[in-house]
């Protein structure tokens, strides 16, 4: 009997012993295997979550700021300029949240875009309104001849580009310089649109720069094109040259000092810490973010709200009514002087109508389709609803376009109604940044990540929607609607098909 159990003891202590061996095989044999193919540490598989909820919204970006208030890596992991100075190719929208980012985020508002520098805007903002108008003029006679519709993102991109690019490199560019420089952004956004095949928002960007994506070289032409225009003003006297009071961006960069650790837990304060000019590789990431997020989101956004415009004659004739008002009446309540009807475009009180119809498209249609965040192992205790700090980080995606159009918080989400931003309206006290009682619409993010441009780009935005419809009657081509309303959710929410439309000189 004895026998027996000792028999049975020695077989069940070998069944253990293979099967533990079998799986320190398994974990042996897979992990050198990773290690030839990937020198670098493995990190474990982000796990990612959407979120479509505004009061989860809410408790992450707002009430959890701290949290929530770093962005996925960038795009580039590895500098595309080799040198003694090679770092990532950080930019605003990319950098980690830390000393780096604060630098070039408070450069951004204080150096370029602050009010107190909208004045000094407005004449490039004229030229570019003026040069869409005369195109549309121009293409609407002609069009006019056969009867057919025009395109309108074409000729309004060319306008947005080159204001921004003349606000990025001033008056020194030419005319062939800006259309290489839209070329070169139009190349890349291509390139890194979206995918069909890609089923999870956000994934193709973060192949590039790895060898099996064309927008790698895309890139590295980007980096060619770019370097000798910032060499360029580098180089020349460019504190004497009078850019009717403007401060261009690229001067502001070359003049930066930035925090040479990115580490707020250091237990220094920031005098303690020393600084370092922008290397070139991270002048060319924040030129390129400047260019493409001042044009793309503007464009989108006109573009949206013209296709509703041209579908909803009500609204189209009731905002040019009070554009008319404003621009070409006689009330004394408006200003005398263009610029300072143009500067006060961007206040409520001003045009409320424009500001409403303007939100509806934003809250419909905002210019990016979501909000990124990433929370890393260090974030130990961050809560998402339920959801606890899983290994390797979160991260997590706030749909902005189910936010907006959630029918918890809306009536009717999905109907074009400016009147819902009026004065008695459902939403009066919305406006495109959330306020601290609840998220209900978050066009341009929220928390301390919200976008650093969002006024500037509802000011442009107002100013060309402004002159668009004060200039032109919009109309579909047939007498059946035939503008298609279908998003495409890439880099910016767009148009599938770009908005074709009958546009007619008003008298």
């Amino acid at each position: 009997m004895e026998s027996l159990v000792t028999l049975v003891l020695v077989a069940a202590f070998l069944f253990a012993t293979v099967v533990f061996l079998r799986r320190r095989t398994i974990t042996i044999n897979i992990t050198p295997s990773r290690a030839r193919r990937a020198p670098a540490p493995l990190k474990p598989r982000q796990r990612l979550i959407t979120i479509s909820d505004a009061a989860v919204a809410q408790r992450a970006l707002v009430e959890n700021a701290d949290a929530f208030s770093t962005r996925p890596f960038a795009l580039f992991g590895k500098p595309l300029i080799t040198g003694p100075e090679r770092r990532r190719s950080d930019n605003i929208i990319s950098a980690p949240h830390g000393r780096l980012w604060r630098a070039l985020r408070c450069n951004l508002s204080s150096e370029v875009i602050h009010p107190t520098r909208m004045a000094s805007l407005g004449p490039l903002r004229r030229a570019a309104i003026g040069a869409v108008v005369a195109d549309l003029r121009r293409q609407s006679t002609a069009a006019a001849k056969g009867e057919a519709a025009l395109v309108v993102r074409d000729c309004l991109y060319a306008a947005v580009f080159s204001m921004t690019a003349r606000l990025c490199f001033g008056a020194a560019v030419d005319e062939a310089q800006v259309r290489g420089m839209q070329r070169n952004m139009q190349e890349f956004f291509l390139a890194v649109g979206p995918s069909p095949s890609k089923k999870q928002p956000g994934a193709r960007p973060t192949e590039l720069g790895r060898g099996r994506d064309p927008a790698g070289s895309i890139r590295r032409r980007q980096v060619e094109f770019f370097l000798p225009l910032i060499e360029a003003r580098r180089q020349s006297s460019r504190f004497c040259n009078n850019e009717g009071g403007l401060r261009l961006y690229i001067d502001s960069l070359l003049d930066l000092s930035v925090p040479d650790v990115d580490d707020d837990h250091l237990d220094v304060d920031d005098n303690g810490i020393r600084r370092r000019a922008l290397t070139d590789d991270e002048l060319v990431s924040l030129v390129s973010e400047f260019l493409g997020a001042g044009t793309e989101t503007v464009v989108a956004s006109i573009e949206w709200t013209l296709a509703h415009l041209t579908t909803n004659p009500r609204v189209q004739n009731k905002l040019c009514r009070e554009v008319s008002c404003i621009v070409d009446g006689d009330d004394s309540r408006c200003p005398s002087e263009p610029e300072e009807r143009e500067i006060q475009m961007h206040h409520r009180s001003a045009m409320p109508y424009l500001h409403a119809v303007v939100l509806e498209s934003l809250r419909m249609h905002p210019t990016v389709p979501f909000a990124m965040r990433e929370l890393r192992t260090e974030s130990e205790g961050a809560v998402i609803g339920q959801t606890t700090m899983p290994e390797g980080g979160l991260r997590v995606h706030f749909s902005l376009g189910a936010i907006g159009r959630d029918s918890k918080a809306w009536t009717d989400p999905d109907e074009f109604r400016p009147e819902r931003f009026l004065a008695g309206g459902e939403a009066e006290d919305v406006g495109p940044l959330p306020g601290p009682k609840g998220i209900r619409m978050m066009p341009f993010g929220a928390g301390p990540r919200y976008c650093p441009g969002m006024n500037l780009a509802m000011l442009n935005i107002k100013c060309f929607l402004a002159a668009l419809v004060r200039e032109f009657q919009w109309t579909t081509q047939h007498e059946i609607s035939s503008v298609d309303l279908t998003e495409i959710d890439g880099f910016f929410k767009v148009m599938k098909n770009p908005l074709r439309a009958r546009v007619t000189p008003r008298a």
